[in-house]
């Protein structure tokens, strides 16, 4: 009979209907999945892009940080920091008792005579110059007359410093020399006096030794006891 039959092909159909449910929910999560994955991988790869440009800036920060100092560095230790040389000059030179040179037939040997030298050192360095003891010699006729040593001193950073140095000459030290009669009848005495000082400049950690020479020729006059003709040849050396 029909009526019997009408469930099963109610059942069928249901059945029919339901089966294309499930592959089409399995479809929606995979692709809930892949997009999930999708947005997931998208913000690690955003992430590393960030990472990567604060990377950059950071290096290129502190590359040109470096660059900078380096440039100003430079700068410094060609201007500001650069070793310059001393210079030093002759003011003046006196003599005291050349009165008692008249004759070579009049000679007093027991007299002294005292030569008093005003010399200056000029520093134009950021840092100061210290110097050992300075050797100043009298020399008359290519004979070193008298050799004396002035205290280690210190001239300042950009500042002039003067020293006063005295020479005592025995007469007699002259009478031994056969030139002086001939001198003495010119009332002309040529003589000359050369200094010497090796000291040191340090600015920072930059060391330099500097080494200071000057040899003065000169003329004395006798009669007015003044100096003339004095020629002063400096050398600096670093």
């Amino acid at each position: 009979m029909s009526p019997p039959q009408f469930p099963n092909s109610t059942i069928n159909e249901s059945r029919n209907q339901v089966r294309p449910l499930a592959p089409a929910s399995h479809r929606i999560h995979v692709e809930n999945e892949e997009g999930i994955n999708s947005t997931f991988m998208s913000s690690i790869e955003l992430a590393k892009k960030r990472r990567r440009k604060t990377c950059i800036k950071c290096c290129s920060c502190c590359g040109i940080t470096t660059i900078t100092l380096v440039v100003i560095i430079v700068i410094l230790a060609f201007t500001v920091f650069k070793v310059k040389k001393p210079t030093i000059k002759m003011n003046s030179i006196k003599f005291d008792g050349l009165s008692y040179l008249t004759s070579s037939s009049n000679l007093q040997t027991n007299v002294n005579i005292t030569v008093s030298a005003d010399i200056s050192i000029k520093n134009s360095n950021a840092a100061s110059f210290k110097f050992n003891e300075a050797t100043t010699t009298l020399i008359y006729d290519d004979r070193v007359i008298v050799e004396v040593l002035t205290p280690a001193a210190n001239a300042k950073a950009r500042r002039t410093f003067r020293m006063i140095v005295n020479v005592t000459v025995m007469v007699d030290k002259l009478s031994s020399i056969p030139r002086l009669a001939s001198d003495l009848v010119a009332k002309e005495l040529p003589m000359s006096m050369s200094t010497s000082i090796k000291g040191r400049v340090k600015i920072l950690v930059i060391k330099k030794t500097v080494g200071i020479e000057m040899n003065c020729s000169m003329v004395v006059d006798l009669q007015t006891q003044d100096v003339k003709n004095m020629d002063c040849k400096k050398k600096v050396s670093l």
